[in-house]
């Protein structure tokens, strides 16, 4: 089990500060570089930048909690959030009892 872990590349682990401003404020987030990396594959995908897209959750987090309390710790559970999700299996409908529903109504 700790293969797995224990032979990640280092590059993945390393902490790198990125400076960006959000709303005119300016500050610094330190992250992992997996996790950089997975924000700028959210951004991406969302079709924005990543300082546009840190500054549209920090705005949207803003509205719905009144304060944003450790961002750096929200975005790490924003790209577990979003890697859990890319990797669960994807749900598959379950019509048990449909068919004998829309026979019935067919009568």
């Amino acid at each position: 089990m700790c293969h797995l872990f224990a032979h990640q590349p280092q590059r993945d682990y390393e902490s790198h500060t990125r400076s960006l401003r959000i709303d005119g404020h300016c500050t610094s987030i330190r992250l992992e570089m997996s996790f950089w990396d997975t924000l700028e594959e959210i951004a991406a995908k969302e079709g924005m930048t990543l300082a546009k897209f840190l500054t549209t959750l920090h705005n949207e987090v803003l509205d719905h909690h009144g304060e944003v309390n450790n961002f750096a710790s929200l975005l790490r559970c924003s790209c577990l959030i979003y890697r859990a999700k890319a990797n669960a299996p994807a749900v598959v409908p379950d019509y048990r009892g449909t068919a004998a529903a829309i026979l019935d109504a067919a009568e």
